[in-house]
């Protein structure tokens, strides 16, 4: 039967969902538009609540497209939507990356996508992070959510391996060497216009920049050139 009614149980979730604005993991989170829905079910991942639009021929309960486009948070509306349960692990290496007051969730997502394409085996969020299954993160992600491991931390002796802090103009040029013992590296990288806090910074192993002409770059931009380099050059 088709869902008519902006008033189901089920439209009033993903509402709820699509749309919030908290740093704070929830739980449950939405992902919009056919393409994460099939990179989630390539994953693995298997849908609380799958809605479609009506006369899409897609899976999912059927919902007037009107009434699926209202409870979108794309200004083009989506055709197919589902929610999922939220999925933490721990750290985990031999390359992590960790991120230290990126709360832009868009820098949080792209960071994913890169940490799929460059072979991390885990990205770690740690103090003053936005929630890396709200909607922006997961629409950066470009469906790396469903495939990299996401992990929480308040400290770097829960990270994996030797530390390296990523701060501008400052430490060796970054370059590939410097893993720890067990071969294991996690970099660390912080907030755009604050960087990594001292304290941080004074406890990792190793310091390192990306030598750049202009001042600075992004969250996201820093991590991926990080991963390109000091990542698995076979990933």
């Amino acid at each position: 039967m088709t869902i008519t009614s902006s008033h189901n149980d089920k439209l009033k979730e993903i509402r709820k969902l699509a749309r919030r604005r908290t740093r704070e993991d929830c739980g449950r989170f939405v992902a919009e538009g056919e393409d994460l829905i099939v990179a989630a079910g390539a994953a693995g991942w298997t849908a609380l609540t799958l809605l479609a639009a009506a006369d899409s021929g897609l899976d999912g309960d059927e919902v007037e497209a009107e009434l699926l486009a209202a409870v979108s948070a794309l200004g083009s509306g989506s055709r197919q939507l589902a929610v999922y349960a939220s999925r933490w692990s721990g750290p985990t290496g031999p390359l992590c990356v960790a991120l230290w007051g990126v709360g832009d969730p868009g820098n949080v997502g792209t960071i994913l996508r890169s940490a799929l394409a460059f072979g991390a085996s885990s990205v770690a969020l740690g103090p003053g992070c936005a929630d890396p299954f709200g909607p922006k993160a997961v629409r950066a992600s470009m469906g790396a959510i469903f495939q990299v491991p996401v992990a929480r931390v308040s400290a770097l002796d829960e990270l994996p391996g030797a530390r390296l802090a990523l701060v501008g103009g400052a430490g060796e040029v970054l370059r590939r060497a410097g893993t720890g013992s067990d071969g294991e590296l996690t970099i660390l990288v912080g907030a755009e216009r604050d960087g990594l806090p001292a304290e941080i910074v004074a406890a990792c192993d190793r310091v390192a920049h990306i030598p750049i002409a202009a001042e600075s770059l992004n969250a996201a931009m820093a991590a991926t050139v990080a991963l390109y380099e000091l990542g698995p050059r076979d990933a």
